[in-house]
């Protein structure tokens, strides 16, 4: 005899009791009468015991059957309590869910999304226990969600596969600008990175591991990410602001020379100036100077400060 009883053949009696024939609990259940027949046959040979008789007038229970009936309606009583309690857990959960997960992940991505799930769920609590992203721990018996890097040991533990993070090499444009960007994986040496382990890059079928002597070590990405938009140090947006100030520079002293040259050249403006004036200047070759190499110059430091300032102001947009 099977262990268990089929809750639909309960049912069945249950309506079929309570219609009183075959034929109105086959309506009730849009079954054919014969189905409904079956089904108390079966749970009669499950029981080992007759619930009731059939005849001409209906269906009449036996002792056994009604007591067996009023078993069946407090049991499937409780079945339907027990549903509408799921459903109202369902609608609005309560208790504690508690997540482990890598500190960059619970910072960057399940903080954002606390709010909004907070404000659906309001019984819910929710407890967050973050760990070191190198160190990929195995799942307890008491967390209810958790993130790890790798499968489980465990393979009965229930596993979904969450998106996964692109991985690449990334640097800030003040970065790329003051030191500029390797041509080769080789080249990375001569760089300043940041991270750990072996760094392995591939492009179509090949792959390469470039020997890289890092300059910060770590292997949370919520570390990397701010040295690299802030170009790892602050010494490139210091370059570039020098650089910037010697153009100026440059740009008075050229402003200072052509003054000169205009007040020491024969013509009105010389008479406010007492040096004698110099009439060299007109001639060739001296006459490119004022001519094409003053021009010249101005032109590219104006182009160098244009330049600097479009990476510095880059520089303040990455960070």
């Amino acid at each position: 005899m099977p262990h268990h009883v089929d809750l639909n053949d309960v049912r069945t009696f249950v309506i079929a009791a309570q219609a009183g024939t075959l034929s109105a609990a086959g309506k009730a259940l849009h079954q054919p009468a014969s189905t409904v027949s079956r089904s108390l046959t079966r749970l009669e040979k499950h029981l080992g015991i007759l619930l009731a008789h059939r005849g001409p007038k209906g269906l009449i229970l036996t002792d056994a059957g009604r007591e067996y009936l009023l078993a069946c309606r407090r049991a499937l009583r409780t079945l339907t309590d027990g549903e509408e309690f799921l459903e109202a857990r369902r609608s609005d959960p309560s208790g504690t869910i508690k997540i482990a997960c890598p500190l960059t992940m619970a910072r960057e991505i399940l903080a954002p999304l606390l709010r909004d799930f907070i404000t659906r769920f309001p019984s819910l609590k929710m407890e967050i226990e973050p760990y070191s992203f190198g160190w990929d721990q195995e799942p307890r018996e008491d967390v209810d969600v958790f993130f790890k890097l790798k499968a489980p040991k465990d393979s009965v533990r229930r596993v979904r596969s969450y998106p996964g993070t692109a991985r690449g090499l990334f640097a800030s444009p003040a970065y790329v600008n003051a030191f500029g960007s390797p041509a080769d994986p080789d080249e990375l040496a001569a760089h300043r990175c940041a991270g750990s382990g072996v760094w392995k890059l591939s492009r179509g079928s090949k792959e390469v591991t470039p020997n890289i002597a890092f300059h910060v070590v770590t292997s949370d990405p919520g570390i990397n990410l701010p040295f690299a938009l802030d170009g790892l140090s602050t010494r490139g947006r210091w370059g570039l602001k020098l650089a910037s100030a010697w153009n100026i520079l440059g740009l008075l002293a050229l402003l200072n020379v052509v003054t000169r040259a205009i007040l020491t050249t024969p013509g009105p403006l010389n008479l406010i100036h007492a040096e004698v004036p110099d009439r060299m200047i007109g001639m060739f070759p001296f006459l490119l100077i004022p001519g094409f190499f003053v021009p010249l110059a101005v032109v590219l430091h104006v182009l160098a400060i244009r330049s600097i300032h479009g990476s510095l102001a880059k520089s303040q947009i990455s960070n």
